[in-house]
């Protein structure tokens, strides 16, 4: 049977609530350390932190989107995807053409050999996350996986709700 929660959406007293206390502390640390580490490699790269999402998103893509894609991937309306467009393009991020098969649209594509050198960076430090992982099971890290994905989902809803108004 499921617990009541309080207003705030923690469990009541007890074992349960006690775990789900310390799960939402975790959570909100969590957040706010992958926020800050965020913050450092962008700036570390000279990069904003929002356009260095967008080409951790960007490199997931099969190929060349155009900038209402980068809306889509990012949240951001199309006027903030363009002004975001065009920070990459400056430093040399991402190029700009037109789309062969339709000459109205502006393709959006990566500069492989910059996305190279953020590779590098990347490379530098990816070895302490997967030596983190190594410590759990195969069945311990399909469950993070879930979790993430079950995240990812969340998140994408919640930020809807945020911006329509609906909070």
């Amino acid at each position: 049977m499921p617990q009541k929660r309080s207003a705030d959406g923690v469990s009541g007293p007890g074992p349960r609530g006690d775990l789900m206390r310390d799960l939402g502390a975790v959570a909100r640390r969590y957040m706010a350390s992958y926020a800050l580490f965020n913050q450092a490699l962008a700036d570390h790269l000279g990069l904003h932190p929002t356009d260095l999402q967008c080409l951790n998103l960007l490199g997931l893509e099969l190929g060349p989107v155009t900038t209402g894609r980068i809306a889509e991937l990012t949240g951001l309306t199309t006027g903030s995807a363009t002004r975001l467009v065009d920070r990459l393009e400056k430093s040399g991020y991402v190029t700009r053409r037109r789309d062969t098969g339709d000459r109205r649209k502006v393709l959006v594509e990566v500069v492989p050999a910059r996305m190279a050198e953020l590779g590098a960076v990347w490379g530098r430090l990816n070895g302490a996350w997967w030596e983190m992982f190594e410590a759990y099971e195969d069945d311990e890290i399909a469950l993070i996986a879930t979790h993430m994905r079950r995240t990812i989902d969340l998140s994408a809803s919640q930020a809807e709700r945020l911006r329509g108004g609906l909070v």
